[in-house]
């Protein structure tokens, strides 16, 4: 089912001038801007402010779509050209003046057919939003596409015209229970399942970004506890996937994903009375593939947080304080932790920033062996020239052990060996913050098996070890060991620790 964590994952966003470059070439945005600096005094508008439809083949022609070149029909050709005029007026490109009403005007004079300056309800002009096209800084650029993005949004959760045409009263007011739509749930629907994307993708569960379409579907529909899904729910899915095929076509013009649709030889069995999706020996790809375009993450996480998310970006801590920096990062998969780290590091000399860090390290809270890993993490990114800030804490009972392996590894002489008690200790301590940031791992479990193995009397002095998490890391070791010996080996030194710390 569609989860929605309080914190999501960091994204790694292009930058704006990238961004900004992105959404000018999306052939919608496009398109809307052609059609806002072809409009003139003699452009007539509808009620709504949409092109009559005596302008529509005029608008089509300044797109190109009607020489049939590349397959569009005269309906497509209007079709398109009435989405690009709708995003132009929602985003300002072009601005709609209501018609002047002159009460003394007589009557139609006879003869006069009913044509489209009858029908016509106002003139356009192009708008403000049009010269920051070409002149806007970047963040001006991304905020017309974020307002086109909204008018797509909110199109792709409308049914199909003809069934809505069918459902408008007598009234003119929509019958939603007769067209069995609730649009409200509709655009949460679509939502959710952008969500999901974007979660994906930030998340590094995929190789390349892309999900297959039933997966997604899916994962808005099948509750995580269940097995084998049952015949109905194969039969949401399926149905969910022919709504997602048609909304990702809407989609991908506005530049917010790359879509491969639904292989149109599968149509007839995704709709037929029992769906069944793809088995293992099938090739997923024909049953639909999308993924988040950079622009589409950007779009998405403004859309999180305006709702009120805590989306986070890589460097969003970069000029914050390292405590900041190492609980930040504390909960980021291990790419985007390196990213934002790069970023913090990049605004500060070495030797500076690695004091810092190693002041933010100390502790004995839960969260603090995590912390020390980061801190490990971001001084392996640092020059010798910050081995004065590691010689400093080399007999810190807390930081004397990671300082040691620092300067081991940069090749530094007169380093005096630790203790025996300080190798147990920072063995414990980097298992806690493996176990916090990995959980129970196959890396992990092979440094446990690795550790026993070197040191045939580890149990028997690592439960005497003065570390507040020694007791939840032997317990840990005796999960993880398959072992049956070793394992109760762990759990009775864990048992023996606790003792000692009650």
């Amino acid at each position: 089912m569609s989860q929605s964590p309080a914190t999501l994952p960091p994204v790694l966003l292009h930058s704006e001038a990238e961004l900004a470059r992105d959404a000018l070439a999306t052939p919608l945005l496009g398109r809307a801007a052609r059609l806002a600096r072809w409009a003139g005094p003699d452009t007539r508008v509808g009620a709504g402010g949409e092109l009559v439809d005596e302008q529509l083949p005029a608008a089509a022609a300044e797109l190109g779509l009607t020489d049939g070149a590349d397959g569009t029909d005269e309906g497509d050709a209007a079709a398109y050209a009435s989405e690009a005029w709708r995003v132009a007026v929602d985003t300002g490109l072009v601005e709609i003046h209501e018609a002047a009403e002159d009460a003394e005007a007589p009557e139609a004079a006879e003869g006069t057919a009913a044509g489209a300056d009858d029908e016509a309800d106002g003139t356009v002009t192009p708008g403000e939003e049009l010269g920051l096209l070409t002149s806007g800084a970047p963040q001006d650029i991304l905020g017309i596409w974020l307002a086109a993005l909204e008018t797509v949004f909110a199109d792709a959760t409308v049914p199909d015209l003809d069934d809505l045409v069918d459902a408008i009263e007598d009234g003119g007011e929509i019958d939603f229970e007769a067209l069995g739509w609730d649009p409200q749930g509709e655009a949460d629907f679509l939502e959710g399942v952008l969500g999901n994307l974007y979660l994906l993708t930030v998340g590094e569960g995929t190789a390349d970004g892309a999900v297959p379409l039933p997966a997604l579907a899916a994962s808005m529909i099948v509750p995580d506890d269940m097995g084998e899904p049952t015949d109905d729910i194969l039969e949401q899915v399926s149905d969910a996937m022919m709504r997602l095929d048609d909304q990702f076509r809407m989609l991908e013009p506005i530049g917010l994903v790359e879509y491969q649709p639904v292989d149109e030889a599968l149509m007839a069995d995704i709709d037929s009375e029992e769906p069944m999706p793809p088995g293992d020996d099938e090739d997923v790809t024909r049953y639909g593939m999308v993924r988040l375009t950079p622009l589409g993450l950007y779009g998405i996480r403004a859309r999180m947080l305006e709702a009120g998310l805590d989306a986070p970006a890589v460097g969003d801590l970069a000029d914050k304080g390292a405590d900041t920096l190492l609980d930040g990062t504390a909960g980021f998969p291990q790419g985007a932790a390196q990213a934002e780290i790069e970023q913090w590091l990049a605004r500060r000399e070495s030797l500076g920033a690695a004091r810092e860090l190693l002041a933010a390290a100390r502790g004995g809270d839960e969260g603090a062996p995590l912390r020390r890993l980061r801190c490990q993490q971001a001084l392996s990114l640092v020059g010798d020239e910050a081995e004065p800030a590691l010689r400093e804490v080399l007999d810190d009972a807390e930081l004397g052990g990671l300082a040691r392996v620092w300067l081991a590894e940069h090749g530094a002489t007169d380093v005096p060996p630790p203790s025996e008690g300080m190798v147990f200790w920072l063995t414990i301590d980097t298992i806690a913050a493996q176990l916090a940031a990995e959980g129970n791992s196959e890396e992990l479990q092979a440094l446990v098996e690795g550790l026993a193995a070197q040191h045939s009397g580890f149990f028997a002095a690592a439960w005497r070890v003065e570390h507040p998490a020694t007791a939840d890391v032997l317990e840990a070791m005796g999960r993880l060991h398959p072992d049956k010996r070793v394992a109760k080996e762990a759990r009775k030194a864990a048992f023996k620790a606790r003792s000692q710390q009650a």
